[in-house]
Protein backbone atom coordinates (compact mmCIF):
# COMPACT_ATOMS: atom_id res chain seq x y z
CA UNK A 1 0.00 0.00 0.00
CA UNK A 2 1.23 3.66 -0.66
CA UNK A 3 2.03 5.97 1.61
CA UNK A 4 0.47 9.15 -0.83
CA UNK A 5 -2.33 9.34 -3.30
CA UNK A 6 -2.09 11.96 -6.07
CA UNK A 7 -5.04 13.23 -8.56
CA UNK A 8 -4.49 15.81 -11.45
CA UNK A 9 -5.45 19.03 -12.33
CA UNK A 10 -9.32 19.44 -10.89
CA UNK A 11 -11.72 21.20 -12.66
CA UNK A 12 -15.38 22.90 -12.22
CA UNK A 13 -17.55 25.03 -9.97
CA UNK A 14 -16.43 22.98 -7.14
CA UNK A 15 -14.22 19.94 -5.92
CA UNK A 16 -14.12 18.51 -2.99
CA UNK A 17 -11.16 16.23 -1.67
CA UNK A 18 -11.70 14.50 0.96
CA UNK A 19 -12.77 11.03 -1.28
CA UNK A 20 -10.60 11.65 -4.00
CA UNK A 21 -7.68 12.20 -1.61
CA UNK A 22 -8.83 9.93 0.91
CA UNK A 23 -8.22 12.64 3.75
CA UNK A 24 -8.69 11.47 7.50
CA UNK A 25 -8.24 14.61 9.17
CA UNK A 26 -9.63 17.74 6.81
CA UNK A 27 -11.57 18.37 3.89
CA UNK A 28 -10.32 20.81 1.13
CA UNK A 29 -12.53 22.17 -1.32
CA UNK A 30 -11.20 23.81 -4.91
CA UNK A 31 -14.44 26.63 -5.66
CA UNK A 32 -14.65 29.17 -8.37
CA UNK A 33 -17.45 31.78 -8.78
CA UNK A 34 -18.12 33.27 -12.51
CA UNK A 35 -18.30 36.80 -11.49
CA UNK A 36 -21.16 38.26 -9.82
CA UNK A 37 -22.16 35.03 -8.69
CA UNK A 38 -22.64 33.85 -5.16
CA UNK A 39 -22.59 30.63 -2.85
CA UNK A 40 -25.95 30.68 -2.61
CA UNK A 41 -26.93 29.50 0.83
CA UNK A 42 -25.54 30.96 4.48
CA UNK A 43 -23.67 28.01 6.58
CA UNK A 44 -22.02 27.77 9.85
CA UNK A 45 -20.02 24.89 11.69
CA UNK A 46 -20.24 22.77 15.00
CA UNK A 47 -16.97 22.31 15.14
CA UNK A 48 -14.81 22.79 12.28
CA UNK A 49 -12.87 25.76 11.18
CA UNK A 50 -12.24 26.71 7.64
CA UNK A 51 -9.30 28.70 6.17
CA UNK A 52 -9.83 30.28 2.61
CA UNK A 53 -6.76 30.98 -0.01
CA UNK A 54 -8.06 32.82 -3.13
CA UNK A 55 -5.84 31.48 -5.56
CA UNK A 56 -7.37 34.24 -8.15
CA UNK A 57 -9.63 37.08 -8.75
CA UNK A 58 -11.60 38.99 -6.37
CA UNK A 59 -15.10 39.20 -4.34
CA UNK A 60 -16.25 39.40 -0.76
CA UNK A 61 -16.67 36.97 2.54
CA UNK A 62 -19.68 38.05 4.95
CA UNK A 63 -19.26 36.71 8.38
CA UNK A 64 -21.47 37.47 10.71
CA UNK A 65 -22.64 40.64 8.49
CA UNK A 66 -19.85 42.27 8.31
CA UNK A 67 -18.17 42.42 4.34
CA UNK A 68 -14.70 41.54 4.11
CA UNK A 69 -13.33 42.67 0.65
CA UNK A 70 -10.69 39.28 -1.09
CA UNK A 71 -8.44 39.46 -3.89
CA UNK A 72 -5.69 37.07 -4.88
CA UNK A 73 -3.13 36.12 -2.34
CA UNK A 74 -5.80 36.66 0.38
CA UNK A 75 -5.47 34.27 3.25
CA UNK A 76 -8.58 33.87 5.63
CA UNK A 77 -9.87 32.13 8.91
CA UNK A 78 -13.16 31.89 10.21
CA UNK A 79 -14.00 30.07 13.60
CA UNK A 80 -16.81 27.05 13.36
CA UNK A 81 -19.42 29.63 14.51
CA UNK A 82 -19.02 32.14 12.38
CA UNK A 83 -22.14 32.65 9.90
CA UNK A 84 -20.54 32.77 6.28
CA UNK A 85 -20.76 33.35 2.89
CA UNK A 86 -18.71 33.94 -0.46
CA UNK A 87 -19.62 36.30 -3.05
CA UNK A 88 -17.60 36.86 -6.66
CA UNK A 89 -16.99 40.65 -7.99
CA UNK A 90 -19.61 42.05 -10.52
CA UNK A 91 -16.50 42.22 -12.51
CA UNK A 92 -14.44 38.94 -11.54
CA UNK A 93 -14.87 35.62 -10.84
CA UNK A 94 -13.02 34.08 -8.55
CA UNK A 95 -11.26 30.80 -7.20
CA UNK A 96 -9.99 29.83 -3.44
CA UNK A 97 -9.41 26.76 -1.56
CA UNK A 98 -10.92 25.85 1.57
CA UNK A 99 -9.51 23.58 4.49
CA UNK A 100 -11.94 22.74 6.93
CA UNK A 101 -10.30 21.10 10.13
CA UNK A 102 -11.35 20.53 13.35
CA UNK A 103 -10.86 23.21 15.53
CA UNK A 104 -8.59 22.94 18.23
CA UNK A 105 -7.43 19.79 17.36
CA UNK A 106 -3.67 20.45 16.30
CA UNK A 107 -1.76 18.89 18.77
CA UNK A 108 2.01 19.28 17.13
CA UNK A 109 3.28 20.61 13.84
CA UNK A 110 6.29 21.07 11.46
CA UNK A 111 9.20 20.16 13.07
CA UNK A 112 7.56 19.14 16.77
CA UNK A 113 5.66 16.46 14.62
CA UNK A 114 8.84 15.48 12.44
CA UNK A 115 10.43 11.91 13.16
Amino acid sequence: MSNYTKIGKVDGARTELHDKLGLTGAEISVNTLPAGASVPFVHAHKANEEIYYVLSGKGKAVVDGEEINLCEGDWMRIAPAGKRQFFAAADSPISYICIQVKAGSLGAYTADDAL
